[in-house]
């Protein structure tokens, strides 16, 4: 007797025969995999050092477990995703038939790994690991970049060659290791500010819808006024603010306000669409039979409007995307030194031609992120559409 496919199942082989959403799917995993995994591409601290007395050290380590960046939330949280990732899909594969075994597996794997993210302090280093192994005859394993995104590795804005394959920026430092650290910022503001608003917005957007009314009536006002705003001012004026703080974290900072400036368009669909299952037999039937609210909210409705809200993360994304990239090509995004796409747009800005791999490789960058995600959204609408 053939086993029964699973909706996800389903959903999935029906997204694998859309050859535009599979090509963003792979876009983003191709986007994904260096940012997490940026610290093993472009690094100055060798993984392995051999100095002239014969003693092995591995300063990248430390590097891993402890970065010594302004941004240390986002970076840790890439590292720990970076190495959770590959153990936690063998584990998975392994254990797919016992399900309990598995996620004891997991527990355990996600609690030993964070013992070393906490135990581990930062100490800032600013050696420079190539001159002490020519100068003291020593051997290194460097990463295929050897260099850092904060360092300065040659003359400012040299153009493309073999050392420096995108060049360098007007400071010196390597574009190819900016961008890849570039993609962490990007992805971690896109996905994270989207998440938020994803909450916030089905939130308010399931509590108006379900309890109609005069609660409607309040909550959407309130919405629309917010509506009102220019977006992008309000996020110009938000950060302007806090950007006045002395808070070290900045992307924590898009992220917020990206979050509380996102949610306003996806609340007015999940309202509509939550209307619309408010009217049908089996809402009345689990409110008639005395089932508490907050389970009709999450266990019933909103399983049946999941696809819109799908659809809209993945749009949501880009659209993050760019809004970060922005703030930053304008000064109000993620604060130096920590690499950004905006942020290498900006450097080309007083000569875009003589700097031009400062606008192309982020330019580049950019049109394949949001493109990837947009793929992948106009993939899912076409899979969930009951029409096509």
């Amino acid at each position: 007797m053939a086993s029964q496919e699973t909706p996800a199942a389903g959903l999935w082989r029906k997204f694998r025969r859309d050859r535009l959403a599979l090509a963003g799917f792979w876009g983003a995993v191709g986007l994904l995999l260096p940012a997490l995994y940026a610290p093993f591409f472009a690094n100055g601290r060798p993984f392995l050092l051999w100095n002239g007395a014969g003693e092995l050290s591995s300063p990248f380590l430390r590097y891993l477990f402890a970065p010594d960046t302004t941004e240390t939330a986002v970076e840790t949280i890439f590292n720990y995703a970076a190495l959770f990732l590959l153990p936690a899909l063998l584990t998975g594969w392994l254990c797919r038939r016992r399900k309990r075994r598995r996620g004891y597996l997991l527990a355990a794997l996600a609690i030993g790994l964070a013992v070393p993210f906490c135990t581990v302090s930062s100490r800032l280093d600013r050696n420079d690991y190539r001159t002490m192994v020519r100068q003291s005859g020593g051997t290194a394993l460097f990463a295929p970049i050897p260099y850092g995104p904060n360092e300065i590795a040659a003359p400012p804005c040299r153009p493309p060659d073999r050392e420096h394959w995108c060049g360098t920026d007007t400071v010196g430092r390597d574009v190819a290791a900016r961008m890849i650290y570039g993609a962490r910022v990007s992805l971690a503001v896109g996905i994270f500010s989207t998440l938020a608003a994803l909450f916030i917005g089905t939130c308010v957007g399931l509590a108006a819808g379900f309890f109609r009314g005069w609660f409607d009536l309040a909550v959407m006002r309130l919405v629309e006024v917010l509506l009102c705003f220019p977006t992008f001012l309000l996020l110009l004026i938000l950060m302007s603010i806090l950007g006045d703080c002395r808070f070290e974290q900045s992307i924590l900072i898009v992220i917020g306000v990206l979050s509380l400036t996102g949610w306003i368009g996806l609340a007015f669909l999940v309202r509509g669409e939550t209307l619309k299952q408010r009217s049908l037999p089996y809402v009345e039937s689990c409110i008639v039979s005395g089932i508490p609210t907050g389970r009709i909210l999450f266990r019933h409705l909103l399983p049946n409007i999941a696809g819109p809200i799908l659809i809209s993360f993945t749009f949501g994304v880009a659209g993050a995307i760019l809004a970060e990239s922005g703030l930053s090509f304008l000064g109000f995004g993620v604060r130096q030194p920590t690499a950004s796409w905006g942020g290498l747009l900006r450097q080309a800005f007083d000569n875009p031609l003589d700097y031009w791999h400062l606008t192309f490789f982020p330019g580049l960058a950019l049109f394949w992120a949001v493109l990837s995600f947009n793929f992948m959204g106009e993939g899912l609408r076409r899979m969930l559409s009951p029409k096509e």
